[in-house]
């Protein structure tokens, strides 16, 4: 059992930062993976970043460069800076972590005006 609560969303403006956090709680030891998904209304959803079982992390195309996922072990805590944020990055930004099973956040809303 892995609960996750999300925080950091928000409205900003084109090329303004956010910074999201994932608190993780509950068998926090049972998680071997931990990422960052989206999903915008009318879309699928999608990896933005995660961390790999071996440490390394992954990133979708179109946020290389611009997001960085990291994460505090002693705070039991993921993070998601969002710098030079576009439009295209508005979505319903989800905590994920995989352990025997997912588990996902309630989500929390990023919205990106032009």
């Amino acid at each position: 059992q892995v609960q996750l609560v999300e925080s950091g969303g928000g409205l900003v403006q084109a090329g303004g930062s956010l910074r999201l956090s994932c608190v993780a709680s509950g068998n926090i030891f049972s998680i071997k993976v931990m990422g960052w998904y989206r999903q915008a209304p009318g879309k699928q959803r999608e990896l933005v970043a995660r961390f790999t079982s071996g440490g390394r992390t992954v990133y979708v195309d179109s946020v290389t460069g611009r997001f960085t996922i990291s994460r505090d072990n002693a705070k039991n805590t993921m993070y998601l800076q969002m710098n030079t944020l576009k439009p295209e990055d508005t979505a319903v930004y989800y905590c994920n972590a995989f352990s025997l099973r997912d588990y996902w956040g309630q989500g929390t809303q990023v919205t990106v005006s032009s």
